[in-house]
């Protein structure tokens, strides 16, 4: 049995009197950002409780095996779907750190030792705190601004993409860093990074290979 958030069930009940609706128009019902539900839209579609076709929107499942569809993305793995990790040093300045993420188009950075293993994160918002009215922020480095390990949330290449997407629902954060074991058992090295946009992406892909199939 699945546990679904309170913002979960919520979509199922618009769904259940809007159906088909685009993410645009569940997000203005809930007062939330499209952004925001990207997560909670792939946990529903990778578990068959709803489906999503171009042009159309979101709807609820009437035919899918859901128990099948569960299965699809439990065995499904991150490392299958994983993105290139962007790294900074923990020296690196706050200017340097927000030119990054302008430079990459992402939301949140990864802080590496010189060993590629994990120190922290550092994200747009945590950025933007420092650097509103202090004009000395500039030249901060990010390790005094960033969450640092093991405070920050990480999966392994081996955990399947429904744990990453429930990760990333709990702890309402839109990215994890891909890690795997040293010889020292507390330190992480850093070989990718799963996001939103991976999941999303791979949900599509997935829709499209059962559509042919259906169509052939």
């Amino acid at each position: 049995m699945i546990d679904f958030t309170k913002r979960q069930k919520e979509i199922m009940n618009i769904l259940t009197k809007h159906e088909p609706i685009t993410a645009e128009q569940i997000a203005e019902m809930l007062g939330v950002s499209k952004g925001t539900l990207r997560s909670d839209l792939a946990v529903l579609v990778m578990t068959g409780h709803i489906e999503a076709k171009p042009k159309v929107g979101y709807f609820l499942s009437k035919n899918v095996n859901q128990t099948n569809q569960h299965d699809i993305w439990k065995q499904t793995l991150v490392k299958d779907i994983q993105g290139v990790a962007v790294t900074v040093k923990g020296t690196t300045t706050v200017n340097d750190a927000v030119i990054s993420l302008f430079l990459e188009d992402v939301g949140t950075l990864i802080v590496v030792d010189d060993n590629n293993q994990l120190e922290g994160i550092v994200s747009r918002k945590d950025l933007l705190k420092v650097t509103l009215g202090n004009p000395q922020a500039a030249s901060m480095p990010v390790q005094l601004v960033m969450t640092r390990q093991p405070k920050v949330y990480t999966i392994s290449p081996d955990q399947n993409v429904y744990e990453a997407a429930k990760m990333m629902v709990y702890y309402e954060v839109d990215s994890l860093p891909v890690v795997k074991h040293t010889d020292n058992s507390r330190a992480y090295k850093v070989i990718g990074r799963i996001t939103k946009t991976n999941i999303v992406k791979a949900l599509i892909n997935m829709g499209s290979e059962v559509q042919h199939k259906g169509e052939s």
